[in-house]
């Protein structure tokens, strides 16, 4: 192995096996913080855990809900991996997303309204592992630069680098735990004529802010749920007109009088885009809300996930496990409804399995298991409600298998019921609506100004009303 980091020109600063196994976790955010929480969880009931390490290339943890106001490459010369934006609100239900053993209500001490911003999610992801005390089981400022397996030793060697200094470091591992997502590597697709467009194209995970494009004619593709709040929070903020292009099929809102619905972008000339049914419109800016793709070039390939954004992705047992390497997890890799309680449920599951409380199936019976879920996504009807129960369903099935607090996952089901409603009765005050919650039973309170009005998005506002 030093031999292979030489030829590699790796610096060999290496830091040798500590006594008992050890579990590498990449990345801090909603689903590697999950990861952390879980094996707390377990030393809090008394069980004896490996020793972790987990690795955050921002200065932080909170993963995507950390703000940044750059784009394409961060000051230490990494691609910047938040998409998030100013004036960002949550646009699902919290109460969809809580914590079972960590509520809104405990952390703010008190019920909250049911669409936080973001600086309030953040907070509330943080301050659960906070509580948890495990800070010091994480390295900031460091980024995994490649991750190894030697078969006839059982171990990964994970290659990282200090994201200040520069200094790579070479470590070794029992299990490793790729917790870094699959929204921060944009999806780009191509039109013709796009290099003559005369205004501004982007995609969502360069949108910052919509007080940009007030007064503008802008043009939003896809039908993601960063396309309908992005088209959102431009009208929000004073945008001319909105045109909506679809490929498939549109998002079906009753979107206010100064938006347009149109088929998929064909072609550009100047300022003028034609779409696929013949129709035109000019724009000062287009806004490419087109998904993102599964990206860890850190894996080596025979490690690395590949999957299109499904349910049901490819290859994992349980949607967590590799399968030809069971010391290897993904978490957090789904289509998601379900988020945060989803990510524990995953993170429950692998600690268990490197516990040793779970044992896996042979490959065989993965293999027909994995199929009959694949199968049972492909079959089930098209509807929203089919796929938060099919998500719903396998939430439930993993927390079956460990201790992870169980809740009312059904409860949950009717509040993203409801939450789909409201959004079809009107996309544009959906977030002033009350639910609630699953874990303690509070009703939220109504927020003192309704969302289209709200211009403060600070917890001082949202939380304390100030």
């Amino acid at each position: 192995a030093q031999a292979t980091r030489a030829a590699q020109g790796l610096a060999a600063s290496t830091t040798p096996m500590a006594p008992g196994p050890r579990v590498c976790v990449i990345g801090a955010g909603p689903s590697g913080t999950s990861v952390l929480r879980a094996f707390a969880s377990a030393r809090a009931k008394g069980a004896s855990i490996p020793d972790i390490v987990c690795y955050e290339k921002q200065s932080t943890w909170g993963g995507l809900w950390n703000f940044s106001w750059r784009t394409g490459l961060g000051a230490d010369g990494e691609p910047v991996h938040n998409s998030m934006y100013r004036h960002l609100w949550s646009n699902g239900p919290k109460e969809c997303l809580e914590f079972a053993d960590y509520s809104f209500s405990e952390h703010f001490g008190k019920p909250i309204p049911s669409y936080p911003p973001r600086e309030v999610l953040h907070d509330y992801i943080v301050g659960r592992v906070e509580k948890a005390g495990v800070k010091d089981w994480v390295v900031f400022n460091t980024v995994v630069k490649n991750v190894t397996f030697d078969e006839s030793r059982q171990i990964f060697t994970v290659v990282t680098a200090s994201t200040t200094t520069g200094e790579e470091r070479v470590e070794e591992f029992d299990y490793v735990t790729c917790c870094t997502g699959h929204f921060s590597t944009p999806n780009v697709p191509s039109f013709a004529g796009l290099e003559t467009f005369e205004g501004r194209v982007m995609h969502a995970h360069d949108f910052r802010t919509a007080e940009e494009f007030a007064g503008k004619d802008i043009l939003v593709i896809g039908t993601s749920y960063s396309a309908e709040d992005i088209a959102s929070q431009c009208y929000k903020y004073g945008v001319k007109s909105v045109t909506c292009s679809y490929r498939t099929a549109p998002m079906g809102f009753h979107w206010p009088d100064n938006f347009t619905t149109v088929p998929l972008l064909t072609k550009v000339e100047g300022r003028k885009c034609t779409f696929k049914d013949g129709s035109t419109a000019e724009v000062d800016a287009i806004i490419m809300c087109t998904g993102y793709q599964h990206h860890f070039p850190f894996m080596h390939p025979s490690l690395r996930l590949r999957t299109p954004n499904v349910l049901w992705i490819d290859t994992l047992h349980e949607g967590v496990v590799w399968p030809s390497n069971h010391r290897l997890f993904y978490i957090g890799m789904q289509d998601q409804w379900f988020t945060f309680n989803m990510f524990d449920a995953q993170a429950w599951y692998a600690r268990d399995i490197i516990l040793g409380r779970i044992a896996l199936p042979d490959a065989q019976t993965m293999s027909t298991e994995w199929a009959h879920w694949r199968q049972l996504e492909e079959t089930k009807p098209a509807t929203d409600e089919a796929c938060i129960r099919f998500q719903a369903d396998y939430v439930a099935r993993l927390i079956e298998k460990t201790d992870y607090p169980s809740f009312n996952i059904e409860g949950v089901v009717q509040c993203f019921l409801e939450w789909e409603h409201n959004k079809h009765e009107n996309i544009m005050t959906f977030r002033d609506k009350p639910h609630t919650s699953l874990m303690t039973g509070d009703v939220a309170p109504i927020h003192h100004t309704p969302w289209l009005d709200a211009r403060d998005d600070s917890i001082g506002c949202f939380v304390g009303g100030k």
